[in-house]
């Protein structure tokens, strides 16, 4: 059994064309906006993994899609630990990264085919991002730990999306426990996260990045979204020795914070 097999995700029919949308100048506007913010980024260099570079690129991003940000103004970071805390979410699109960035810079897994897509990739890695190779077998799944716990016990803190592909609907995937165990080795918190995003009051997929649809295609949807708002929910932090049972905990947070956002 490959280690790295995941569940297919929801298919791109999931993602709903929204019924509030902006006209194709303002969609233009958006675009170039876009396009001057990921210039300012690349030309930041290595200041981008800061602790304040990337936390404003990020909102910046946001600002320039149209995209508003409902987020907590603490830090995702669990409070008085010197070591770093495993920040983990459920995953609805690309745009899951920029809005948790826009609250707190931390590194984050993402899987090495992100690695290769043009100018996001090169942030990712100026981003200190862990690129998993799912074709690397099961030698591959203990490196990944390792390096994980390292990172969080060298006090930085580490995004991870343990569904391991794009939902709509967090109730449709589940958690897998690898990552887990890089927060039980390294003796870290592990911070449940809800991402959740709205239309005019109402929750849309209008964001989500699902199945086999490219890049391009989320984008032109998200920059002609009216309203589209992002909500990031920061549940208590977990502690613990066992992987199953803080990855039970983390789930059922999440999925708490999500039924929450949809009453």
């Amino acid at each position: 059994m490959n280690p790295w097999a995941v569940d297919a995700g929801c298919p791109r029919s999931c993602a709903v064309r929204p019924a509030a949308r902006v006209g194709p100048a303002a969609t233009g506007l958006r675009y170039a906006a876009l396009a001057r913010e990921l210039t300012r980024c690349l030309a930041l260099g290595e200041r981008l993994a800061g602790d304040v570079a990337p936390r404003v690129q990020a909102r910046r991003v946001l600002g320039a899609l149209g995209v508003e940000l409902e987020a907590p103004t603490a830090p995702l970071s669990a409070p008085g630990s010197p070591l770093g805390t495993l920040v983990v979410a459920n995953h609805i699109s690309w745009l899951d990264v920029v809005a948790l960035l826009a609250v707190e810079p931390v590194s984050f897994v993402a899987k090495r085919e992100v690695g290769r897509w043009p100018v996001v990739g090169s942030l990712a890695r100026r981003l200190g991002t862990q690129f998993i190779d799912r074709d690397g077998g099961r030698h591959a799944l203990p490196l990944m730990v390792r390096e994980l716990a390292g990172t969080l016990a060298s006090g930085r803190s580490v995004l991870v999306f343990p569904q391991a592909t794009t939902w709509c609907s967090v109730s449709s995937g589940r958690f897998r426990r690898a990552a887990f165990q890089g927060a039980v080795d390294a003796g870290a918190a592990v911070r449940p996260v809800t991402v959740a995003y709205r239309v005019g009051g109402r929750t849309s997929t209008s964001a989500a990045f699902l199945g086999d649809e490219g890049f391009g295609g989320s984008l032109r949807r998200v920059a002609a979204t009216r309203g589209l708002t992002v909500r990031i929910t920061a549940h208590p932090p977990l502690y613990g020795d066992d992987r199953r049972t803080l990855a039970a905990g983390a789930w059922a947070a999440v999925s708490a914070g999500q039924a929450s956002v949809h009453a």
